[in-house]
């Protein structure tokens, strides 16, 4: 439901082609991503933010870059293995202290394969965006993603919908936490590589630990304090080799 605004956004600027849009990528994003709600919160429910957090994160890098290797032929760079080592170690030390340790095997494998599906949707999507633009592929994608996962929504009940507390919230996560933000993720997607991409994306857990501290208000021990160093330097590392690239690609022409 959240994103019917951008589906209705997409198709008055004529930007979605029903007849001849790219179905099967769409489809394919769409039910990696609907497996990866499930997956991830269930892993958070088991096993606790912390632990659930960093192995889906950690392991959705590992699994971009195997997927990258093995199926689209594309070796992994030095340059992403040390930014990917760094931004894993970073994101271990960041929540090392968050007191929340219980390891359970069912929410360790589920979120290893919430790690799996995310990998998944950021190469599917970006295939799909070699076809289409990236606000009508976000409109579409959740979509149908929102509609494979009705089934569960019924199951568990949606009572809290219809409370008027959790409006403001919905609506805030729906347009500036989800929509917004996979817009953003798949237009950068479009210049970058799929693996960078999703090593890029460890930018959320550095973002909410920042913005823990100057907002909420809490504290951070000095472990966390390299994590969050650890985890913008593989983010930086990322970034700069990107743009040497770029540069060495001018001149090269």
């Amino acid at each position: 439901m959240k994103f019917t605004h951008l589906k209705l956004i997409a198709i008055l600027m004529r930007k979605i082609n029903f007849r001849h849009w790219a179905w099967k990528h769409t489809f394919f994003a769409a039910l990696s991503m609907a497996l990866f709600q499930p997956l991830f919160f269930s892993s958070v429910r088991l096993t606790g933010v912390a632990i659930g957090t960093v192995v889906t994160i950690g392991s959705s890098q590992v699994f971009a870059g195997l997927i990258d290797w093995i199926y689209f032929k594309n070796k992994p760079t030095r340059t992403w293995g040390i930014a990917t080592l760094h931004a894993i170690v970073g994101c271990v030390l960041l929540f090392v202290n968050k007191g929340e340790a219980t390891v359970k095997p069912l929410g360790i494998a589920m979120a290893l394969c919430a790690g799996i599906t995310f990998a998944i949707y950021t190469h599917v999507s970006k295939a799909l965006l070699e076809k289409e633009d990236a606000l009508s592929a976000v409109a579409m994608t959740f979509s149908i993603s929102a509609l494979l996962l009705c089934p569960i929504s019924l199951v568990y009940g949606i009572e809290w919908v219809g409370q008027n507390a959790n409006w403001l919230p919905l609506a805030f996560m729906g347009v500036f936490g989800t929509s917004i933000a996979y817009l953003l993720f798949l237009t950068g997607l479009q210049r970058i590589s799929s693996s960078s991409a999703v090593t890029l994306s460890l930018g959320e857990p550095l973002t909410a630990a920042i913005l823990g501290v100057f907002l909420v208000g809490e504290y951070l021990s000095l472990t966390s304090w390299v994590g969050v160093a650890m985890l913008l330097g593989g983010i930086l590392v990322i970034t700069f080799s990107g743009r040497a690239k770029k540069t060495n690609e001018i001149l090269a022409t």
